[in-house]
């Protein structure tokens, strides 16, 4: 499937949702995908992509954004706190601040720094012990916390559990973000970003859809 068949189907479900044209913004997820195939897709225009891990970013995005202008790169998956300092100089937006000593790690370095990456905070609405975030008992309390430090809180993100129905976990992470005041929703990937739109999400992360099944590092 194309850049183009994906950004008409996320139109199409805007409009499905009586929602603005333009209101979700596609992550194009590069992590492990080879350069080439990035590079098409940043040739054909695009600009907004997902990695999972900093060291891989550090290894190709300086060079993409040098030969590219208006690169918009989000980290999507975990961050340690020793890697803060270099996120902050590769990253316009980090979604999976999951816990208490990330966020003051941002914070801290934020400080330093004098500017600071767009802040998602990573709500686990399955429970699931293998996955990072906040449960959502705890999430308001979360995002009180991190407001007091200061951080740019842009939303909320989640990754649903794979055998539950997604339009469930998308449904509270945007009730959770409406009673909190956010109004950023990163969640929905290649086979269920359509859900996620309905639901209210503002960022999809769409990655085989748009560069086909993953290379193994």
């Amino acid at each position: 499937m194309s850049l183009d068949q994906i950004l008409q189907r996320i139109r199409t479900a805007e409009t499905n949702a009586g929602r603005a044209s333009g209101s979700v913004k596609l992550i194009a997820v590069s992590k492990v995908q080879p350069n080439e195939r990035v590079a098409e897709v940043l040739t054909q225009g695009h600009r907004c992509f997902g990695e999972n891990r900093v060291q891989e970013a550090a290894g190709k995005w300086p060079e993409f954004r040098a030969s590219f202008e208006g690169v918009d790169l989000h980290l999507i998956g975990p961050l340690q706190s020793n890697k803060v300092r270099q996120a902050f100089g590769l990253f316009d937006a980090i979604h999976s601040v999951d816990r208490p000593k990330l966020a003051q790690a941002i914070a801290r370095i934020a400080q330093e720094e004098g500017h600071c990456p767009d802040v998602f905070l990573q709500v686990n609405t399955g429970e699931e012990d293998q996955k990072a975030g906040v449960p959502p008992a705890a999430a308001d309390e979360f995002i009180a916390e991190c407001r007091g430090l200061d951080l740019p809180i842009r939303g909320l993100m989640c990754i649903p559990p794979a055998d539950e129905e997604p339009s469930l976990h998308f449904a509270l992470l945007a009730k959770i973000a409406a009673r909190n005041d956010l109004t950023g929703l990163s969640m929905g990937m290649s086979g269920d970003f359509e859900s996620a739109i309905a639901q209210g999400a503002t960022h999809v992360r769409v990655g085989s859809a748009i560069f086909g099944a993953r290379t193994t590092t």
